[in-house]
């Protein structure tokens, strides 16, 4: 099996080889109509947890999976609202998690004193595109991935995949931004499009020489002279 390396170049200091990376800040995330955000309100008292919180048959019931995270989280409406318990539509289109933590806070303190709100994202998709192992769109429950757990994801990149050559589609407000990532820059730890963002799409381009390998190569030639070698081998064992 043929072994991948990543990451091979070296960034020097002086005399000393850097090993330590500091991640670029990518652009806030805006949350968008489609969105499905986690939002927990935290207080001593459990019942203040409940008038602010989902249905609770669906939150005891802890899913793990897709249908868990919809259950459990609220969605962002087309018109940019999401509908809070007790409260109701709450406007959150374009704002960023932090912007949106702070105004469902303030919210929520017209209400109650001493409470805590955590809002994130409940989960969200990346597209892998091209030369992997694994193609097709994924769905992300971590808070911090990067690049290289997105191609984790989706099973490494093939041996035909171009490893400095890949592509990262990220949505903007002006529109789709296309980047051009090397995997084998060690600089690119401290790209600011290292981390992944919602909605992203990854596209590894393939060598040039892949379509021979699979569509020229003369494998039928290959397999005739094994064949022959074979009945030869076995022809003289038996004579």
């Amino acid at each position: 099996m043929k072994k991948i390396k990543y990451l091979q170049s070296e960034v020097k200091k002086g005399d000393a080889v850097q090993t330590t990376f500091e991640h670029k800040k990518s652009e806030d995330f805006k949350i968008q109509p489609g969105d499905n955000l986690y939002i927990r309100v935290n207080n001593a008292l459990s019942t203040t947890e409940n008038i602010f919180s989902l249905d609770q048959e669906s939150r005891s019931s802890n899913y793990y999976n897709d249908v868990g995270i919809y259950l459990n989280s609220y969605r962002v409406s087309d018109s940019g609202y999401i509908d809070f318990p007790f409260v109701g539509k709450v406007f959150l289109k374009d704002h960023t998690l932090e912007q949106a933590q702070e105004l469902l806070q303030s919210i929520v303190d017209d209400y109650l004193k001493g409470t805590t709100v955590i809002v994130r994202l409940a989960i969200f998709k990346v597209t892998m595109l091209g030369e992997f192992n694994r193609p097709g769109e994924y769905s992300v429950y971590e808070s911090k991935f990067n690049i290289f757990d997105a191609i984790a994801q989706a099973g490494d990149l093939t041996t035909f995949a171009k490893r400095n050559k890949i592509y990262l589609v990220r949505q903007t407000e002006s529109g789709s931004k296309v980047v051009h990532l090397d995997l084998n820059d060690i600089g690119i730890l401290e790209s600011e499009y290292y981390t992944i963002m919602p909605n992203d799409i990854i596209y590894a381009q393939p060598v040039k020489g892949k379509n021979f390998a699979f569509r020229e190569f003369p494998y039928s030639l290959i397999f005739t002279t094994i064949s022959t070698t074979l009945l030869l081998i076995n022809f003289f064992k038996t004579n």
